[in-house]
């Protein structure tokens, strides 16, 4: 393993496979920090000639990423917000269409928020039976504002206005239903069905890989980046302002958000 006690992604490069593992307990929530050590760990996979494909994975078991850190959101300005949120909508876009090789998210538990943004940004997402996901912001008095952009493409403006205006959790079952994730599998065959998946795209001529998977992302992504820049300032606006602070302070302090 090539990262050191503490840090928040691990590094480790296995037949060709480079398996980016989310490692920030209890529940993977992203700070900047975090989010720049997993653009670093993509960049560095793009830039090894000996990496085919790429799995991202958690370190945390039955937790997958919790979304943005609550503590990295208070009391900040809307810049201080802007720089974060830029980071992981548009910095995490940027080093994924860069990578030239396929990615795979293999979500073993709860994926919520900002968890859902590092999920969908890889070309295929697996989950196991147990993982669960949902998009919370609204109840924070926040935005989930870049799937605002993906989602509706994905499932239709009306079952995405139901899953962002609710919040509510829905299972791996329902995501593959709706065509959020590729396929469910066993919780304790979820790792060897990254792998496995992993070692068919490495196993493909990589050049071909690597221009393919440019084309594809160009033809459906003309309009995305600028999307999702515009994501970017709704929710800094948002977060930044009064009602959101105070629904964020109450979550923080285990107090009702409404």
């Amino acid at each position: 393993m090539s990262s050191q006690k503490g840090d928040p992604i691990a590094y480790d490069v296995s037949d060709a496979i480079a398996v980016v593992t989310l490692a920030r307990p209890p529940v993977n929530a992203l700070d900047l920090a975090a989010v720049h050590a997993l653009i670093a760990a993509l960049n560095r996979a793009a830039a090894d000639e000996n990496v085919r494909a790429v799995v991202l994975a958690s370190g945390v078991p039955k937790r997958f990423c919790a979304g943005l850190d609550i503590g990295g959101l208070i009391g900040k300005s809307t810049d201080e917000i802007r720089t974060l949120v830029h980071e992981l909508y548009v910095g995490l876009y940027d080093a994924q269409a860069q990578l030239g090789k396929p990615s795979i998210a293999a979500v073993n538990g709860a994926a919520r928020g900002g968890g859902m943004t590092v999920a969908v940004s890889c070309d295929v997402v697996l989950a196991s039976e147990s993982a669960s996901f949902g998009y919370p912001e609204i109840d924070l008095g926040v935005l989930p504002a870049i799937h605002f952009v993906h989602l509706p493409r994905i499932i239709g403006r009306h079952r995405a206005f139901e899953l962002l205006f609710t919040g509510r959790a829905f299972d791996a079952a329902e995501a593959a239903r709706l065509g959020i994730i590729n396929r469910v599998v066993a919780d304790a065959t979820l790792e060897n069905e990254a792998f496995k998946l992993a070692a068919e795209f490495a196993a493909k001529p990589a050049v071909a890989v690597r221009r393919g998977r440019a084309a594809l992302l160009r033809q459906i992504g003309l309009d995305y980046r600028r999307s999702i820049a515009s994501a970017v300032e709704d929710f800094a606006t948002i977060a930044a302002g009064e009602d959101a602070q105070k629904s964020l302070r109450a979550f923080a302090e285990k107090r009702p958000t409404k």
